[in-house]
């Protein structure tokens, strides 16, 4: 039997701590079989549905998740950056009639904008749009009376179980729909009705976790991340706070 020479064998050594490197700290694949779901969390190997099941579950058991990006509701478009968790959340939203902040701690959600976005409200309402009014609502945390339509309308962006729900839901027959990445993570793809029913790419490290999300429609695109990453949240002081009590000043 030929013995084999101590550098060659110190090479293959060498070569074989590289692959391993290679698929456990970057997740290529150029040492490996050719395997995709090599050093994977393993759902790319389930059909499509088994893997919305999967994800849909490791959302709903996250005690976090930041979502950002843009959603199309009722005909018009808002733009997103929320941290939500199970007792609230807090973060910005956009529209057509500027940027207003929102903050929910438990049932108790409160609202702070400029006086432009006050004067419109107040238009919707069937008010003056006194700019008075509406200036000494401006940069304070307003508290949303849980009787208020308004309260109905908004603390909708800050539950989590509520978003999750509604986002999370592909149109049409399911399919997989190839590997994606996501800000370096490597993700499987599934689609609704082909992607005209919306498209979810899913983690394929560690918890599967959805991570971006094109909705159904052109309704929006969002992406999800920081799940399970916890934040503060507390109320605003007295002093950053208006309270209307019942209802939202109209004039």
């Amino acid at each position: 039997m030929t013995a084999i020479p101590q550098g060659r064998t110190r090479a293959a050594t060498l070569v074989s701590a590289m692959c391993a490197l290679v698929v456990t700290g970057t997740g290529l694949l150029g040492c490996s079989s050719g395997d995709p779901d090599a050093g994977t969390n393993g759902v790319g190997k389930l059909p499509a549905d088994k893997i919305q099941s999967r994800t849909r579950t490791a959302a709903k058991s996250a005690s976090a998740v930041r979502l950002s990006g843009t959603v199309v509701s009722n005909g018009a478009t808002y733009t997103l950056d929320m941290r939500l968790k199970d007792d609230g959340g807090s973060g910005s939203v956009t529209s057509k009639n500027g940027t207003f902040r929102l903050l929910r701690v438990g049932e108790h959600l409160f609202l702070k904008a400029d006086a432009a976005f006050w004067k419109h409200e107040d238009g919707e309402r069937g008010g003056a749009g006194s700019a008075a009014a509406a200036s000494k609502l401006e940069g304070k945390y307003v508290k949303v009376p849980s009787g208020d339509p308004a309260y109905q309308r908004f603390s909708g962006f800050t539950d989590k179980d509520l978003l999750l729900d509604g986002l999370l839901t592909l149109h049409g027959a399911l399919a997989t729909g190839g590997r994606q990445e996501q800000d370096g993570v490597r993700t499987v793809r599934i689609t609704g009705d082909k992607g005209s029913g919306g498209t979810l790419d899913v983690s394929l490290e560690g918890v599967p976790y959805p991570l971006r999300l094109v909705r159904a429609g052109n309704a929006g695109t969002l992406r999800l991340s920081d799940w399970g990453k916890d934040f503060a949240l507390k109320e605003p002081s007295k002093q950053e706070t208006v309270d209307y009590g019942k209802q939202l000043p109209s004039s």
